[in-house]
C-alpha cells in the first residue's frame, strides 16, 4: 500500500517563530507526518410519499429503497466515530429544485464532524446557504457542468476547502473519450454524468476531474453508476485513474460492500472511502472497518 504523507520540517512546526527563532537548532529535522484515511458514511436523502425527506438506497443510481430518517442516522454514524458526513439530496438537480435546507440544518445540528452537502445548488448564493445552514463543504455537480465558473466563484469566495466536485461517471467501451482504463479485458473510458446520472455529457471524467482542480475544486467526489449499491466493491480503475491524474484528495465512492473494498480503494490512491448501504443495513459498523484496516495497516483515526 502507497504511504501518503507530508514532509514536515519539525523546527518550523514546533518553534513559535518558525525558522528564523532562536530556538531553532542549526540543524534542521525532518519527518513524514502520515495522512489518515477517511471512512465517510453517506445518505442519499430523497422526500417520500408524504412529503418528508427520507434516506434511500439503490443499484446503480435506480431502484431505491427506504433506508432512514437523515437525521437519526446522522447522529448514529458522527456517535459511532465516522471522520466525516456527506448528504446529497440526490433529486434536487434533476427536478430543478432547491437544496433541502431546513434537514441540511437538523443533520447538521446533529454532527461534530466535517459535513459535505451536495443536490440542487447550483450559484454562488445557494453555496452561501448552504454553508449558513451548518454545511462544512458544498458537492457540486450538474451546476459545475453547467457553468464551470462556478467552482472558480465559491473558491474565491469561500475557500477551495469548501468546494468539493462530485462525478457520477459510467463506463463507455467505444473511442469517444481521451483516458483509457482495461476493465474485464475491454477497453473503456468514464463518461461524466449529470441530474443523478440521468444524461451523459459526452465529456471524459478524467478531462473533467483535471480542469475541476484547476478551477478551484478542494475535493473530488468519484462516484460510479457502473458499481453502485452493488456492494461488488468500488470501481477501482476508475478510481486509480483520477487519483494518478488530479493532486486534489479523492473520495471513493460507490459499491463498497465492506472493509476490503475500502482497502483497495486507499491503495489506488483514494485519500477517503465512502459507503452508505453497508452502514444503513448494520452490515457494519465505522468501529468495525475502522478495526480492519487498522489491522492491515491503513492509518485511521480511532
Amino acid at each position: 500500500m502507497t504511504t501518503h504523507g507530508l514532509w514536515v520540517n519539525l523546527c518550523e512546526a514546533t518553534s513559535p517563530g518558525g525558522p528564523a527563532h532562536r530556538f531553532c537548532p542549526a540543524r534542521t529535522w525532518w519527518t513524514v507526518v502520515t495522512l489518515t484515511r477517511r471512512v465517510v458514511p453517506c445518505i442519499d436523502v430523497d422526500v417520500d410519499e408524504a412529503g418528508e425527506p427520507a434516506v434511500y438506497s439503490g443499484v446503480h443510481f435506480e431502484d431505491l429503497a427506504y433506508s432512514g430518517d437523515p437525521a437519526d442516522l446522522a447522529r448514529r454514524y458522527d456517535a459511532a466515530g465516522a471522520d466525516e458526513f456527506v448528504f446529497l439530496d440526490i433529486t434536487a438537480s434533476a427536478t430543478g429544485r432547491g437544496t433541502m435546507l431546513d434537514t441540511v440544518s437538523q443533520v447538521a445540528d446533529e454532527v461534530f464532524i466535517p459535513l459535505t452537502v451536495g443536490g440542487g445548488i447550483g450559484a454562488r448564493a445557494d453555496i452561501r446557504e448552504t454553508l449558513r445552514a451548518g454545511a462544512d463543504k458544498v458537492s457540486v455537480n450538474t451546476a459545475a457542468m453547467d457553468r464551470p465558473e462556478l467552482l472558480t466563484e465559491g473558491a474565491e469566495a469561500f475557500g477551495s476547502q469548501c468546494m468539493v466536485l462530485s462525478i457520477d461517471a459510467r463506463r463507455r467501451f467505444d473511442e469517444a473519450g481521451d483516458h483509457y482504463e482495461t476493465v474485464d479485458g475491454e477497453s473503456c473510458w468514464f463518461e461524466s454524468t449529470v441530474k443523478g446520472g440521468r444524461e451523459g455529457t459526452g465529456i471524459d471524467a478524467v478531462s473533467w476531474a483535471i480542469e475541476a482542480t484547476d478551477r478551484g475544486a478542494g475535493e473530488l467526489l468519484v462516484n460510479s453508476i457502473d458499481t453502485d449499491g452493488t456492494k461488488s466493491g468500488y470501481d477501482i480503475p476508475l478510481t486509480r485513474t483520477i487519483c494518478d491524474a488530479v493532486p486534489t484528495p479523492v473520495i471513493a465512492s460507490s459499491g463498497c460492500g465492506g472493509p476490503e473494498h475500502m482497502l483497495a480503494a486507499f491503495e489506488a490512491g483514494a485519500d477517503a472511502a465512502l459507503a452508505a448501504s453497508i452502514f444503513h443495513s448494520g452490515e457494519y459498523t465505522v468501529p468495525e472497518i475502522k478495526a480492519w484496516l487498522a489491522d492491515h495497516d491503513v492509518p485511521v483515526r480511532r
